[in-house]
């Protein structure tokens, strides 16, 4: 069992900046008061405060109503969400191995703060009487749902088992909470780990904004004046993409998606194989057959069959167009006088060589013009035209690392809406990847709240002086997050457990998705994608060569995310048993479904966080894809409606799917915003795969 981390206390929990009021603009946390000593403090003060708030619910004599219950539950547990919010954002963009340790203890103390809460059967006992007279209870259709989502956020947690039952749960939960961390402290720890330090003669093919990002993040690892590649994926893509050095490309590839799969101390696989166990444990408990059917009964999917038919019926096509890629490759290869067969290090070289080719273009032609200050911009005017918020960056606002940058959003009338935090850039410090999260969330129970909002990238640095350039798959990722970030400062409910992204993890994805699609209009690039260096606009034949390239290597794309999608979903419907050998499970499951050997998952199980650091995307990893069914299908709405920034249109986006939270049935919710349910077709067509005979 982990030791709980030994550091000098702070003197009293009176100067604990995490257990007093923030006097900071706007009561922002203030970041550089806090110390890695400050959180066990404030944590137990939470959890006490919240036991006390939950055990005065369960204890009120008065017969149970929405007011004493529901609403009351709502208003529990403020002092943890806030010591919450700030202890997760450090942990995953600047930990140390202070807060690291830390995370271990405090994932256990909160899985057994948790549970008795959860499985407090006189607690559930109210909720249940409340739901069950639930039509004469008079309520408002937020409040109802609300009701609804409570009852079933409780029964899902195991509040009606049995005694014996319940404390096997609870045990369960306490060992995941344990091996979720574990996961992800030893993803992080192989990711800090490598690198590889690249001489003079290592540069070849590489562009001069590599180069710089390299030399940035050798100065990072005490390395003045080198150049490295790294595990994080916007250093190895590109390094893959463009380095003429095969030998190196191979080092590079091996090592990336070598990573939690070494056989050393952060090896992953005996951690999947509990995680698993213990999942496929609790579902039976629950009584469902899978883990899988567990999860996907509260989702917009219902059932591993509808997932599974959604997966096929995308594989199908992109595996044919992958293979077709891949002979050309192998074809250009041989013209060059090559003498080896494509292997997975080679696919974005030769890909890129090929786009080049057949297209006429490639990512360098078109990065000088994708600023990340350019981009933000683009991203806020899409945002003030639809929507009609805008952004005045603020510079008064504390931040947890000095490249943190905060825009105070204020809506249409001038009225405050939410801060906007925007982390752009990667460093050692920082997990991989990228996301979105709240220090705060918005809601209306008590007050105006407005929401704190945070996007964290992992894009390259510039040079000393010089902007930071982004890849066309950069420039989404932004817009991808900032629209999760709309979801969150959008939010228009009354209550928090309906806020902004507290939706559905398979309809999460739509207003994210959805929002890349502006990124990629032509009168957006011609306004906001300027050269770094003489701030001319885009070419229009470089624009219109971008956009007849979009598609360009779908098949590979689709099908490294498929591939992982579907091993996602055998992990979590095969019994447990299935994947002993984690290596070998991955092996025969991308042998069934004809995966190409020149194709890796994009998510190796290893490294696989979103399913393994949390159960967040355990077994729901096709939410991508679920989503953009549907964001392919919105996004027409604008199109028929000969306007990307049509107004009425945009009113029912942000009525019906920006503003509502999980205030709605998802379902409902799109339904009243596209008039029907979207057209599943709508995706294969924006990835420009079509149905043809499925390849040898």
């Amino acid at each position: 069992m982990t030791e709980t981390p030994q550091s000098p206390a702070p003197a009293s929990n009176a100067e604990n900046p995490l257990l007093k009021p923030w006097q900071t603009p706007l009561e922002t946390p203030p970041f550089g008061e806090i110390v890695p000593e400050h959180f066990l403090p404030a944590f137990e003060q939470a959890f006490a405060d919240h036991a006390a708030e939950v055990a005065a619910i369960t204890h009120d004599p008065s017969a149970p109503d929405f007011a004493n219950t529901i609403t009351a539950l709502e208003r529990s547990g403020k002092l943890l969400a806030k010591v919450s919010a700030v202890f997760y954002d450090l942990v995953s963009a600047h930990s140390n191995p202070a807060l690291l340790a830390i995370d271990t203890d405090v994932s256990l103390r909160m899985a057994r703060h948790w549970n008795p809460i959860m499985m407090n059967a006189v607690l559930f006992g109210r909720i249940v009487q409340l739901h069950e007279n639930r039509a004469a209870l008079g309520l408002t259709p937020e409040q109802l749902r609300l009701l609804e989502r409570t009852y079933t956020r409780f029964h899902r947690a195991g509040a009606g088992l049995d005694e014996a039952a319940k404390t096997r749960m609870a045990e369960i939960n306490e060992r995941l909470a344990h091996l979720g961390t574990a996961f992800s402290h030893h993803l992080l720890g192989d990711e800090q780990e490598w690198f590889l330090e690249l001489g003079e003669g290592d540069l070849d093919g590489l562009p001069d904004s590599f180069v710089v990002a390299a030399r940035a993040a050798a100065e990072e690892r005490g390395l003045p004046g080198k150049a490295v590649v790294t595990t994080s994926r916007s250093s190895m893509e590109p390094f893959l993409k463009s380095s003429t050095r095969r030998d190196l490309r191979e080092k590079v590839y091996k090592a990336f998606t070598a990573r939690g799969d070494n056989g050393n101390a952060n090896d992953n696989n005996a951690t999947i194989v509990e995680i698993l166990a213990l999942r496929e444990e609790s579902a039976k408990l629950l009584g469902f057959p899978t883990f899988a059917a567990y999860r996907l009964e509260d989702s917009m999917a219902k059932t591993p069959e509808a997932v599974r038919g959604l997966l096929e019926r995308v594989w199908k096509p992109a595996r044919t167009r992958a293979l077709a890629d891949r002979d050309a490759m192998q074809t250009m290869i041989a013209e060059e006088g090559g003498n080896f067969a494509l292997a997975p290090w080679d696919w974005r070289y030769y890909a890129e060589k090929l786009r080049q080719k057949t297209a006429n273009f490639d990512d360098a032609a078109i990065k000088p013009y994708l600023t990340l200050d350019g981009m933000i911009a683009a991203a806020f005017d899409c945002a003030h035209r639809l929507f009609g918020v805008t952004f005045s960056e603020r510079k008064d606002v504390p931040v947890w690392h000095p490249d943190v940058r905060v825009w105070e959003v204020k809506d249409a009338s001038g009225k405050h809406q939410a801060l906007f935090y925007g982390d752009y850039f990667a460093r050692a410090s920082k997990r991989s990847g990228a996301w979105m999260t709240s220090l705060r969330d918005q809601q209306k129970l008590d007050g105006d709240v407005a929401p704190l909002v945070l996007n964290i990238c992992n894009f390259a640095k510039g040079a000393e002086g010089q902007p930071a350039l982004l890849s066309p798959d950069d420039a989404r990722t932004l817009f991808h997050e900032f629209g999760h970030g709309l979801h969150g400062m959008l939010s228009n409910v009354t209550y928090p457990s309906l806020s902004g992204t507290s939706v559905f993890t398979d309809f999460v994805e739509l207003p994210s998705q959805l929002y890349e699609h502006w990124q990629e209009q032509p009168q957006v690039l011609r306004q906001f994608a300027r050269h770094y260096q003489t701030g001319e606009a885009l070419p229009d034949d470089l624009l219109q060569r971008f956009l007849a390239a979009r598609k360009f290597n779908q098949g590979f794309a689709t099908v490294e995310f498929v591939a992982s999608a579907l091993i996602d979903l055998e992990f979590h419907t095969q019994p447990a048993s299935a994947s002993r050998d984690v290596r070998a499970f991955e092996r025969a499951e991308l042998e069934k479904i004809g995966m190409p050997a020149e194709i890796s998952l994009r998510h190796r199980p290893t490294q696989f966080g979103h399913i393994f650091s949390g159960d967040h995307y355990a077994a729901g990893y096709y939410s991508y894809m679920w989503s953009e069914v549907m964001d392919a299908d919105a996004f027409g709405a604008f199109e028929e409606a000969g306007d990307i920034f049509d107004p009425a249109t945009a009113k029912r986006l942000h009525d019906d799917i920006y503003s509502s939270g999980g205030s709605r049935d998802p379902e409902e919710a799109y339904i009243a915003f596209r008039g029907r349910e979207p057209e599943p077709d709508a995706l294969l067509r924006r990835r420009g795969l079509v149905e043809t005979p499925q390849a040898a």
